[in-house]
């Protein structure tokens, strides 16, 4: 593996026997011309923003009136993005004009189309950074908001429960201001991004898994509950290789909204993650295979100076085998473990040096 832990674009997914060796693909596409606007709502909150007033009450026991107030309050904070060939989704984040999307939207580009949904000419925007590490990006409009459009209301992920209902919003296949609905499935998964299709690799943890179909598109959109709050950014949706590569329906991945405010709270303030949250050994290294070409665990090929690995001792040539409970057989098992550890958090590690088994109290650095 050629980045270091620290600085991994590359995470990964638990869930691979429960979804049948499914690969997770990225959920934008290639630009179809934008559907006409979507129509105008209500109201939400942004960053340093003070929070907007609750939408409109809803009436009890008409679960479809609940999701026309839901629709209309959230739709027009949800924009699409056009990038170079690709297209995705977006969210506007606050009344500066900033919007929060995915990295593997934005791609490259430094200057992007956006169209919302009370007015059919795209806005131009730009990118203020790009943080493939978790897949998270924020661009800005260069003018004001149009009339019509303001941020979202952001939720609490501690409040997102297994059965909730959710709608997705975005531009799947181009055709912007779309609808679909779910519940959440399962909450706190760690799923590995693939590189195919302009996705970053991005190994994410802590990722909300909904039945809301997402679809290519969806990408950068809102996954919202019947309080029109945003809950997360749809990123993945699980590939079938059953059916050659194809979507698997009802198995998606959204970024909670947790690691979305981190990670765009401090891009719009410094212009950069700072902070990522995330916990990291501190080596690059690569997957060693035994001689029937099985995966056998992680040969440190770098330890980085001053890092967690350098400080429990550990050296260049050490084959890591376990991480707390974990066995590590791959990289990927390797970036799935550190998923869910905090920085500081003090966990045994276990390797082969010259063969003889050791273990190693670490204390994790910070990616």
């Amino acid at each position: 593996m050629d980045a270091l832990l620290s600085r991994v674009r590359a995470l990964s997914l638990p869930l691979v026997a429960a979804v049948g060796a499914a690969a997770l693909l990225a959920g934008c596409t290639t630009a179809l011309p934008p559907a006409g606007p979507a129509a105008a709502g209500p109201r939400a909150s942004g960053t340093a923003r003070a929070q907007a007033p609750a939408p409109a009450p809803r009436q009890p026991g008409d679960l479809q009136s609940e999701y026309q107030a839901v629709i209309k309050n959230v739709l027009p904070s949800v924009v699409t993005i056009e990038a170079g060939d690709s297209l995705g989704s977006g969210v506007v984040y606050d009344a500066e004009g900033h919007i929060v999307t995915n990295a593997h939207v934005v791609g490259s580009a430094r200057s992007f189309r956006v169209t919302v949904a009370t007015r059919e000419q795209p806005l131009a925007a730009r990118l203020i950074s790009s943080y493939p590490e978790q897949d998270l990006a924020v661009i800005k409009l260069d003018g004001p908001l149009p009339d019509g459009v303001r941020p979202a209301r952001f939720g609490d992920s501690a409040k997102v429960e297994v059965g909730q209902i959710v709608l997705a919003m975005g531009s799947p296949l181009g055709l912007s201001g779309s609808v679909t609905q779910g519940i959440v499935s399962a909450i706190g998964r760690t799923v590995s991004e693939s590189r195919s299709g302009g996705g970053t690799g991005a190994t994410i943890g802590n990722m909300v898994q909904t039945s809301a179909p997402i679809n290519p598109g969806n990408s950068g959109g809102a996954l919202v509950n019947l309080n029109s709050e945003v809950i997360g950014i749809p990123t993945l949706a699980a590939a079938d290789p059953e059916t050659g590569g194809g979507t698997a329906p009802g198995i998606g991945f959204a970024i909670p909204v947790s690691m979305v405010r981190t990670v765009a709270d401090q891009i719009v303030r410094f212009g950069s993650v700072r902070e990522s949250g995330r916990a990291a050994l501190g080596i690059s290294g690569r997957t060693v295979l035994d001689d029937d070409y099985r995966p056998t665990g992680v040969a440190v090929e770098r330890v980085m100076e001053g890092g967690a690995a350098q400080g429990a001792g550990m050296r260049v040539g050490d084959i890591i085998t376990r991480v707390g409970d974990t066995e590590i057989t791959t990289i990927t098992s390797l970036l799935e473990a550190l998923a869910v550890l905090k920085p500081g958090q003090k966990v045994p590690v276990r390797y082969l040096r010259a063969g003889k088994p050791r273990t190693a109290q670490v204390t994790l650095g910070e990616m």
